[in-house]
Formats: C-alpha cells, structure tokens, sequence
C-alpha cells in the first residue's frame, strides 16, 4: 500500500474531511496545521460562512477560521484529489429511537463517487459495532467499483470532541485508532499522531473500536440517570440532592456525577445504538434502556415540578408566564441539536403556560427551523410568574438575587425560581421571599 503518511507530510496528496460539524471542522483545522486539508460538506451556507471567516459552532472560533488554509468546498468531486478520507458526519436516532443511519449512508455514497485507488478512508461517526464494514464498505465498492482490501482501505477512529469544551480537544484526548489490517491501523494511526498530542490507543479490530466509543457514551448516561433518580427520590424526602452529592463526593471512589437533563447528538443516542443491536441479537437491554426512560422523562418531571411550585403559590397555572433561560443542550455552546429544554417548553405549553426563551449562546435559526421556537430578548423577561434558569452558560451565572428579582411580577410575595443545574448559592435565596427548587 502506497504510504499515505508520508505523501501528506510531503504534501503529495491532501486529506480530507467529509462533514464539517463541531466535530469535523475543528480537525479540518487541527490537520491544516500539518498538511493540506480539502473541508467538504453538503451544506452550501454553511461553507459560504467558514469561507468568510465565521465559525457558526464556536469550536475554534472566527480568527481560527480566518487564519486556517482549509480548502472549505460544497463540490464532492474534491474528495478526488484526497488519499486520506475523514468522515464525520452526524449519527442520529429516529423517532422510535431506532439508529438513523441516513447521513452516514449518504457519505459514504459520496466517498465512493469520487475515490481514487490507493485511498484510506477513515470513519468517526459514532455507530454501532459492524456499521462501518458491514454497511459503509459495501455502499462505497458499489459507488467506486473498487473493492476494499485491494484498491482502498478501511478505518475507524471514534470522536471523542466535546463541544463547548475549551479543555477536552483533539489535541488533549488520547485518540482510539483501528484499522481493518495492520498496513493500515499503522498508517491511520501514524496520520493522526500528527494532531494528537495525547497519543493514540491502537484498537484490535474497527468493531471494538466502534464498540469502545459506544458504551463511553452510555456509561455516562446510566451514571447520569442514577443521579436523575435519586434527585426524584431526595426531592419526596425533602433532601436536597446536591447537598447530599457534595457530602458523598468526599469519598476518594464516589463517581462524582450530576443530576440533569441529557441531550445533545451523543450521550442522548449512543445508547440506542448499541440497544438496538443488542435486540438483533435477541438481547433485550434492561440497565441501558431503563437508564434511557429515567433520562428522556426528566423535561416532563422538571415541568410538572414547576406547574406544582405555582400552585403552592397560589398562581394560577394557565395563562401563566415562566421564563427560560438556555436552550442549548449544554452550556456554553450554540448547539440546540436534541436539546431536552424543549421537552419542558412544549409540556409548559400543555399546561396553558407561556413560556418565554432567552438564549444568547444559541443559533436561533436552528432552533426555529428545528422546534418552531423564537427567542426572546433578555429585556422581555419581566412580569414572570416563574423564572426557570435551564443552561448554566455564563452569561446566567453571575446573575444576582437583586437582578433575578426583576423578572416577576411584583404582586407574588414569593418567587418561584427554578436553578436546574444549581449554579447559585441557594443560601442567598430565603424562603421568606423565594421557593427556590433545584434537581
């Protein structure tokens, strides 16, 4: 096989990412750094604003786009001039929460359009074990005529990029590699070793790479659901959770995980993906699943808990108004992609409730195009019945009782506040004058 490595050192041929996302996009430039980077995807307006210098996800920000010598193109038949292939394209999940596997199928129908003989191509794309060799393999040898082993070569490298996470990034995150020989494991992981400044981790084969990265995902979701559970338990004994947290967290082993809601494009779907395997192998999953309805059920818990705080107000639930603040999936990031605030705001809605949106961070296109949602501006939350601060970005943190204050309607002698993540100190917040609630 000819050595991909050194021609991209050499810059005798390019790499290429397909899918510039919060995930692909940072590698795009993270790899421009080292040799030339052709940044593919299908989205033409997404293309005209890196192009002018705009970073629509935050992730490295407008001067690193402006600076960056990625090649940002919407025209496929680019991916021609690539020997080495990144595919970075979204994983979602249907309605019924089977895999949607339409985005990476259409990749991989545009990789094999436009593959040259001799190119590796590698996915990052979080599926489950068997997607990339069973599914994209064959999809490309249809679309190219070449077949895989002889004229082109196979890998897989999970994303492990946290968007919104300064700290976390390619470059600090030990990198799992695979490969479907061992000429090309050496190769893919030589390519990334470029950016990776924590190293790679050599995977036995693509499935327990695709494997490795699924269960990161969903360990996460089930420790979270523990959390979410208990929060529900402590809240009928009259506990507050994160005081408990703070006092068992004192221990050296004590998983120090968080009540909350879970959303955005991984830790909300892996699951599913490795479940709905699991079910075609005749294996019904018990912990996952049960773990999956504690996490998708808390924007309707959060919701009902509010509808009761107004009540023990004596404020009359339809017609009320309650505003939110955050919309995105977390905090300090633009991505409103599976945000579970949406639950609450439609549940709200079923109440006969009004509720009003504020979210700086967020890309309030998206978040119109995809849940029909307009923000508000921060100057129209005044005259609330309730106040819901739903994202812990920073522009919330540093909000004062006083400042708080000045969102009701001045007639409740009490304010129903609701700090979801617990961002205040709730000391500052008397129970003469506020029911302060937090998971």
């Amino acid at each position: 096989m000819t050595n991909i490595y050194e021609k991209l050192l050499n810059r005798q041929t390019k790499l290429a990412l397909v899918g510039l996302g919060y995930v692909g996009m940072p590698i795009a430039v993270a790899f421009a750094k080292k040799t030339d980077v052709i940044g593919f995807d299908f989205n033409k307006e997404k293309i005209a604003k890196y192009k002018e210098g705009i970073d629509p996800t935050k992730e490295v920000g407008d001067e690193a786009i402006r600076e960056t010598t990625v090649d940002f193109t919407a025209d496929p038949g680019r991916l021609k001039e690539a020997g080495f292939i990144i595919v970075a394209v979204p994983t979602p999940v249907n309605d019924d929460h089977t895999p949607d596997l339409t985005p990476v199928e259409g990749a991989s129908r545009f990789v094999g359009q436009n593959l040259t003989p001799g190119t590796i191509v590698v996915f990052e794309s979080t599926v489950y074990p068997g997607v990339t060799e069973d599914i994209c393999v064959p999809i490309i040898e249809k679309e190219s005529g070449l077949k895989c082993g002889v004229d082109w070569k196979i890998g897989y490298s999970p994303e492990r990029i946290n968007p919104g996470d300064k700290v976390h990034r390619l470059q600090t995150i030990v990198k799992i590699v695979s490969g479907m020989d061992e000429e090309t494991l050496d190769q893919v992981a030589k390519v990334y070793e470029l950016v990776v400044d924590a190293g790679v981790h050599r995977a036995q084969s693509i499935k327990v790479a695709e494997a490795a990265k699924v269960i990161e995902n969903s360990q996460r979701d089930i420790n979270i659901a523990f959390m979410n559970e208990l929060s529900i338990i402590f809240h009928r004994m009259g506990i507050d959770t994160k005081s408990v947290l703070e006092a068992a967290g004192t221990k050296w082993n004590f998983l120090k995980f968080q009540p909350g809601l879970v959303g955005g494009h991984c830790i909300g779907v892996d699951p599913y993906y490795l479940t709905y395997k699991a079910e075609q192998l005749g294996y019904h999953s018990q912990i996952i699943l049960s773990g999956r309805r504690i996490n998708d059920d808390m924007g309707k818990y959060v919701a009902e808990s509010l509808v009761k705080l107004l009540i023990k107000n004596d404020i009359a639930v339809k017609g009320a108004r309650v505003g939110i603040l955050g919309f995105t999936f977390k905090e300090n990031c633009p991505d409103t992609r599976n945000t579970k605030i949406i639950d609450i705001y439609r549940e709200l809605q079923e109440y006969g409730i009004t509720p009003l949106v504020v979210d700086p961070q967020a890309d309030a296109a998206e978040a119109k195009r995809l849940y029909g949602v307009e923000f508000d501006a921060m100057e129209d939350i005044h005259d609330m019945d309730a106040v819901l601060v739903a994202v812990a970005h920073e522009d919330f943190r540093g909000f004062t009782p006083e400042l708080l204050s000045g969102f009701y309607n001045a007639r409740h002698e009490k304010k129903v506040l609701i700090d979801l993540k617990g961002i205040y100190d709730r000391t500052l917040f008397p129970e003469d004058s506020w029911i302060y609630w937090r998971l």
